[in-house]
């Protein structure tokens, strides 16, 4: 029984508005609600979610429904993947008798990594943003972006010292407007598979051993990250655009040193960056 529709009660928000200005966004923000996801190998994956949840508003109308945002969410699903997010997203603007909305979502995932020698399991976190978006008169978008934690060495220190080179934790950052279904994983691999080496929750005295010689033997500057992921992405026909993005923490610096270079696949193809 959904009790607000059985009672005869005024609907001011449905009510007629006379300033005659759209709203391009209105609805909830800062949801936090729970999420079973599905992963690259089909397998579901709980965690929490912080939403936000939009739609476009005529000029002549007062106010959106708020509460139907969380009807939407409270609706029986099977677990998402980004072609059930869309779906999702069209039942939000029909509900809402909307022509453009967003719906984000932002969400801690976790993947099981097998350390490179001793082949301990241990669970890596890493933080997801999933956006599907549609503006009046075009289609619906999925952007999927991943922030992947890795290590990265300088070539340059690596080359001048005797012995030894500074190293750092990098945050790798893969935003990517999809033409087809992507999980998250997938994007995580790409930027590992760059990186001087990846990261693991756990690692044994011979994995560490592993680690330090692999950084030091795959040498990368902010800008070589970027660069090689950015080959990367501009050969996945599931990608119609991309942005990259590398910030360094530095272990000889109290700052950062960053990259970033963004760039379109198929008929509009082209790359543009930016560095400091």
């Amino acid at each position: 029984m959904n009790a607000p529709e059985r009672f005869l009660l005024p609907d001011i928000q449905a009510s007629a508005d006379l300033r005659q200005l759209a709203i391009h966004k209105v609805g909830v923000k800062g949801l936090r609600y729970p999420l079973a996801l599905l992963d690259a190998t089909g397998k579901v994956q709980n965690t929490v979610a912080r939403l936000s949840m939009s739609v476009g508003l005529p000029s002549d109308v007062k106010g959106t429904h708020m509460s139907r945002f969380v009807e939407i969410l409270e609706r029986r699903r099977p677990p998402l993947n980004g072609d059930r997010l869309m779906r999702m997203f069209d039942d939000m603007l029909l509900r809402l008798d909307a022509h453009s909305g967003e719906i984000e979502l932002a969400f801690p995932y976790f993947i099981n990594k097998v350390a490179p020698v001793s082949g301990v399991e241990s669970l890596l976190d890493y933080d997801v943003r999933m956006v599907v978006d549609k503006r009046e008169g075009q289609a619906a978008e999925l952007t999927l972006e991943i922030v992947a934690p890795v290590t990265s060495l300088c070539p340059c220190s690596k080359e001048i010292s005797d012995y030894g080179a500074h190293n750092q934790r990098s945050h790798i950052t893969i935003s990517a407007r999809l033409r087809a279904g992507m999980a998250p994983d997938e994007l995580v691999r790409l930027a590992e598979d760059e990186a001087s080496c990846e990261v693991y929750g756990l690692l044994k005295r011979p994995d560490e051993k592993w680690v330090t010689e692999r950084a030091y033997d795959n040498p990368k500057f902010v800008e070589d990250l970027v660069r090689d992921i950015a080959l990367r992405l501009m050969t996945e026909p599931r990608i119609a655009q991309w942005i990259v993005k590398s910030e360094n923490f530095e272990s000889i610096h109290n700052h950062s040193a960053y990259a970033e270079i963004s760039g379109k696949n198929g008929d509009d193809a082209g790359v543009s960056g930016e560095n400091a």
